[in-house]
């Protein structure tokens, strides 16, 4: 069965108490309105609309690489007013209608799939989605007849003390055939509490015309639970992380602490590798096999290769690991990080826009910014590229098989040609070429008796001091 798929994303959010559109907000690291785009994308849907009011435009530009219309609806009159919106945009469609709300982001695929089936199986002009709550404040009650035909949905706002007292609400999912749906919303009035264009109304207009209409229960009411404050988001962040642990623990990834395993939507982690708690994957992060990644480290935007080890508190942003690579502890890979197959990164490195070879190694205490690095080369500790000059960046490189000895400065342009080797303490202001040995410190002076002669005239100073004082 093909559909429309129409999702509601106008509404301001104002429990919120948020400058954002409610849409906007992420969880797992994913604006919220893509969760129902998503799921929209995974049903057989010809089109799908997104309407939008507040903030238009910035829902706009999160939605523009997906394959969705936009439609604005301006001035917001409610959720039927929001679907009337649709209408030019589905003047020639005769199929069935799917409505999703996009600040319901756990709906699974499968109840949506069953409340489609349900629709055609029975051949109803309307179905709806409904949920049993043990506290259904701030929903729509379904109103049933005795026999349990549908009859209304009823606002809260709206409902009689005894409507409120019902436990089974109204989801805000729907499925109506095209025709029947534009009809009725054209019939709808704002004579309400709110002075707003109900969705909810249509079931008593298909009632009142005899039409064939029916409700799906949700099989676990968690998953329509809707995003209204900011403690719903919480909720919902917790339960969306809880589900992306599961499916990477059926994926053959190993998870010591799931719970405080913080892992995007987007990330994948291939099979055997080994999360430590308190990590934090983010982004479209992509983690290799038989990786191990230990606690506190934040790893955004990366990719990582096979067997590769990140250890404690380390920060990677926008960096390639290849195969083998080690990093940590307590090391940060900035943007445009590329070590390669073997190399290692130690304890206090940071790195930025630089390319380490094969092998390579920088243990300890090291800035290496802008800078290409060959293939088995030694960066001894306290090592430092000086790449800026207070106006541009420059770039160091250096080739395969050079070793630099520790606390050495390389002040950028500059070049250290393959093989060669640089004294620590030195600063290297030009090329050095191949195979060379580079050493640019002062020469060591030695004065005998210098320390000696010092302590006794500081004993002398202080003995002035003291007899000043006391005369």
């Amino acid at each position: 069965m093909t559909i429309a798929t129409v999702i509601l994303a106008a509404g301001l959010g104002k429990r919120m108490k948020s400058k954002r559109a409610k849409v906007l907000h992420a969880i797992a690291g994913r604006p919220m309105i893509l969760y129902s785009v998503e799921t929209a994308r995974r049903l057989p849907s010809d089109k799908i609309l997104v309407v939008v009011a507040h903030q238009a435009e910035a829902v706009k530009q999160v939605l523009e690489r997906q394959p969705t219309q936009i439609i604005h609806q301006g001035r917001p009159l409610g959720t039927g007013h929001a679907v009337l919106q649709t209408q030019s945009a589905l003047a020639n469609f005769p199929g069935p209608v799917l409505i999703l709300n996009a600040d319901v982001p756990l709906i699974t695929v499968e109840t949506i799939q069953s409340m489609l089936k349900t629709h055609q199986d029975r051949g109803d002009e309307l179905t709806l989605l409904t949920a049993t709550f043990s506290n259904p404040k701030g929903y729509g009650r379904v109103i049933r007849n005795p026999d349990g035909d549908l009859i209304s949905i009823v606002e809260e706002a709206d409902a009689t003390p005894a409507q409120r007292a019902l436990r089974e609400v109204n989801t805000g999912f729907y499925v109506a055939n095209a025709p029947f749906l534009f009809s009725a919303l054209k019939e709808l009035t704002s004579d309400n509490s709110q002075q707003e264009y109900y969705l909810t109304d249509i079931v008593q207009i298909a009632v009142r015309q005899g039409l064939k209409s029916g409700a799906v229960q949700a099989p676990d009411s968690e998953e329509v639970t809707g995003i209204n404050t900011q403690a719903d988001l919480a909720r919902i962040e917790r339960a969306v992380r809880r589900r992306i642990a599961e499916r990477h623990l059926s994926e053959g990834v190993t998870l010591l602490d799931p719970p405080s395993a913080w892992i995007d939507a987007d990330v994948t982690i291939g099979r055997d590798t080994l999360i430590y708690p308190n990590v934090h994957l983010e982004g479209a992060s992509r983690i290799g096999e038989d990786c191990v990644i230990h606690s506190h480290t934040r790893i955004n935007n990366c990719r990582l290769g096979t067997a590769v080890t990140v250890m404690d508190s380390c920060v990677l942003t926008e960096s390639v690991l290849e195969e083998g690579a080690t990093v940590g502890p307590f090391a940060h890979l900035r943007a445009g990080t590329v070590l390669h197959k073997g190399a290692k990164i130690g304890n206090f490195v940071e790195v930025k826009k630089t390319e380490m070879g094969e092998g390579s190694k920088a243990n300890h205490l090291t800035y290496l910014g802008d800078a290409a690095i060959g293939k088995e080369v030694n960066i001894g500790a306290g090592t430092i590229t000086c790449n800026y000059d207070g106006v541009n960046k420059h770039q160091t490189i250096i080739e395969d098989h050079v070793f630099v000895g520790s606390d050495t400065q390389l002040i950028a342009p500059v070049r250290v040609g393959r093989g060669a080797v640089i004294g620590a303490g030195s600063t290297i202001t030009r090329d050095v070429p191949p195979d060379s040995l580079a050493v640019g410190r002062a020469r060591q002076e030695i004065k005998k008796g210098w320390a000696r002669r010092r302590k006794k005239a500081k004993g002398k100073d202080k003995e002035e001091i003291v007899k000043s004082r006391k005369e």
